[in-house]
């Protein structure tokens, strides 16, 4: 049976074009029908209807949560019987509520890779929802990336995705300002990035010590650079953006974060404390 792909942007190609150079059947649709073309392999439908008709599993990478309603809406009734891999970039109540929604075997996904990564060794993508889908199509699943199934809560997969995200959008968003920074002084970014890229590398090595402090919520344990360290720190760091001429946008929220804790009278814990401003009291 042919797998539907519904959503041809970047991801969508990659992944349907993907499919079919495994030598698997493949129909896609596109709202935006020009995008289909050249596709080598593939069976381009004119409407929705008439891709569902293939009869396999039905991929949804579209824009977002609103999209992927206005497409699967009007052919409900079409599901009931099918497996729904949804790879729409969707909150984990999104994810919850489509799962909810739809009278089909839902399988949440999220991609962590670039479309040029797609079946490649270094693509991931994490599943939640239907285990016996994830099972039943993981021949599928596994051309696009390595696999990884959290469990039959629909919104795991997205709670992972939406925190690598997080940690990926403020690293970028530190590195740009330190470009900034630098092209003040006619640096360019590549040349800055020479030396960035291998110092946040080795950062990156730190981050287990942090998670051990924070699994263990001990924030006075000896070697931790104190959070009133970390305050003089970040004080410097917004005071060079301002005389380079750069905003201090990207650092403010976590000045404020530390700053907070400093006032609860926890100057003198480890840095690593900004944990409890942060997390979940569910």
């Amino acid at each position: 049976m042919s797998t539907t792909f519904l959503g041809l942007g970047e991801m969508g190609r990659a992944l349907a074009a993907t499919t079919s150079a495994a030598g698997e059947p493949v129909t896609v649709w596109n709202r935006s029908a020009g995008r289909a073309h050249p596709m080598a392999g593939v069976a381009v439908a004119d409407s929705v209807p008439e891709a569902l008709s293939g009869g396999g599993a039905i991929v949804v990478c579209l824009f977002d949560h609103a999209s992927v309603h206005e497409v699967l809406d009007p052919v409900a009734s079409a599901l009931p019987g099918r497996t729904l891999i949804n790879l729409t970039t969707t909150t984990p109540d999104e994810a919850r509520e489509l799962a909810a929604r739809y009278d089909a075997t839902y399988l949440q996904g999220a991609i962590m890779a670039v479309p040029a990564m797609i079946g490649g060794p270094a693509s991931q993508l994490f599943y939640s929802g239907s285990a016996a889908a994830y099972e039943r199509h993981r021949a599928l699943l596994d051309r696009w990336g390595s696999s990884t199934y959290f469990g039959a809560d629909a919104g795991l997969a997205s709670v992972y995705d939406m925190a690598m995200l997080t940690g990926m959008y403020t690293m970028i968003g530190g590195f740009l300002q330190g470009a900034a920074m630098l092209a003040a002084e006619g640096v360019s970014a590549s040349a800055f990035t020479a030396r960035q890229a291998p110092f946040l590398a080795a950062m990156a090595g730190q981050l287990a010590g942090y998670a051990a402090t924070v699994d263990d919520r001990d924030y006075a344990g000896p070697g931790q650079q104190s959070l009133r360290f970390t305050d003089a720190a970040l004080g410097a760091l917004r005071r060079a953006s301002v005389e380079q001429g750069v905003g201090a946008d990207v650092l403010a929220p976590v000045h404020e974060l530390v700053r907070r804790q400093i006032d609860a009278g926890f100057g003198d814990h480890g840095t690593a404390r900004l944990y409890e401003s942060l997390r979940s009291t569910r």
